[in-house]
């Protein structure tokens, strides 16, 4: 029988799964996989698969042989076939342990969750197990040239000949287009209709006839995103998910989990400075003398935030648990992570001082390797996923109740 078979069919008291979680970690998850990570390290899901270690590669397989990668879907799926109580105590075990996660995969964490709400039956079995043995790679076909924010104004066209689409058009900040082996995209189906009701939510394979992809270079020196360009794509008609003319709230439901899990990705294990450790040299002098009493009030600041940030993210956990709606926070959280970040790398640069203009691939000192880069890439975070802005008028409109226009 298989594991993750196994664990479905033998429900267990919240104790002792606890314990089997934890004696099971501690004895398959590798000491050098309870590191920090960095972002060379991280394991992207997909046919391209890479590893820099053994460790990397056993602790690959060992979580996906027990569905753990998708931990919470049905096991028809591939997953673990976990409730979410058992979900969040493998997450704070893993925590607790300091365990690295063992892939990283837009599909299971943006996707799937639409596909098991709306998609059909086929869809979930094609699209599911792939993504939980982590041989798919997905990424996201949202914004163009000139529908960013505003993005039912998007002209990516998908014409409908017999069973296919026809897909002409282009897509831009494609994050790893040039890596993936499909995406999930929105296109415009219907040019008559007020712009929000004429679009359909496809899902595309990468190696389809008519599609290029080329890198945008980054401020950062690193190119994670892409412009992908389509040239009478042909698509098959059963990779529609949800209606014809429908996709605005797919698009909505699966923009929802992006925030959920842009909120969780940090917190899973994505690298990002421990600002005490790369502050602190630069706070005291060789006798432990304090050097700059505003930048520690400063430092204090943002860790206590982040403190927070992390309370409430397990609130939310518990709230989704107990099936409340957590849309709103889900927006909410998206704002503060990013919003967050991005003090936090500001601060440190100002710590830093004139250390902070290195660029070197070699940095001597862990602590403060690559924050440079990580302060550009950072101006990313409050675009990517919905910017601030929007997320601002979400938060005013559908969880203040506030007013979307007019006079004070």
């Amino acid at each position: 029988m298989p594991e993750a078979l196994a664990h479905a069919t033998n429900p267990m008291t919240d104790d002792t799964f606890r314990d089997d979680v934890r004696q099971w970690l501690q004895a398959h998850c590798p000491e050098s996989m309870r590191q920090p990570i960095t972002s060379e390290e991280m394991v992207w899901g997909g046919t391209e698969l890479s590893f820099r270690s053994e460790d990397q590669r056993l602790w690959f397989e060992r979580m996906r042989d027990k569905g753990w990668f998708a931990p919470d879907w049905p096991v028809a799926y591939g997953g673990g076939g976990l409730t979410p109580r058992q979900v969040r105590v493998l997450e704070e075990e893993m925590r607790r342990l300091g365990c690295r996660q063992p892939q990283y995969n837009l599909g299971i964490w943006m996707l799937a969750p639409v596909l098991l709400e709306i998609g059909t039956e086929e869809q979930k079995l094609e699209h599911m197990p792939p993504m939980a043995q982590g041989r798919i790679r997905w990424c996201q076909g949202f914004s163009e040239p000139n529908a960013g924010s505003d993005l039912a104004s998007l002209k990516t066209s998908a014409r409908l000949e017999g069973e296919e689409f026809v897909v002409n058009g282009s897509k831009l900040w494609t994050s790893y287009g040039d890596r993936s082996d499909w995406m999930y995209a929105l296109v415009r189906t219907d040019t008559g209709v007020p712009k929000q009701q004429g679009i359909s939510f496809l899902l595309i394979d990468m190696k389809s006839a008519g599609i290029s992809v080329k890198p945008i270079e980054l401020i950062s020196g690193k190119s994670s995103f892409c412009a992908v360009f389509f040239d009478n794509v042909r698509v098959h008609r059963r990779h529609l998910v949800g209606p014809l003319n429908g996709g605005w709230a797919v698009a909505k439901k699966l923009l929802a989990h992006e925030r959920a899990a842009m909120s969780k990705f940090t917190e899973g294990g994505a690298p990002s400075h421990d600002p005490l450790a790369v502050a602190r040299p630069h706070l005291f002098d060789e006798a432990g003398h304090l050097r700059e009493p505003a930048l520690r009030d400063q430092l204090a600041g943002v860790m206590m935030d982040a403190h927070a940030f992390a309370l409430t993210h397990r609130r939310v956990q518990a709230q989704a648990i107990a099936r409340q709606d957590v849309s709103g926070p889900a927006s909410i959280m998206k704002l503060v992570q990013t919003e967050q970040e991005v003090a936090k790398y500001e601060l440190l640069m100002r710590a830093l001082g004139t250390e902070g203009l290195q660029w070197t691939e070699d940095d001597p000192h862990p602590s403060t390797q690559d924050v440079t880069r990580s302060w550009l890439l950072s101006k990313t975070y409050t675009i990517a996923g919905g910017s601030s802005e929007v997320q601002l008028n979400i938060i005013a409109r559908r969880v203040l109740g506030l007013p979307s226009g007019g006079t004070a």
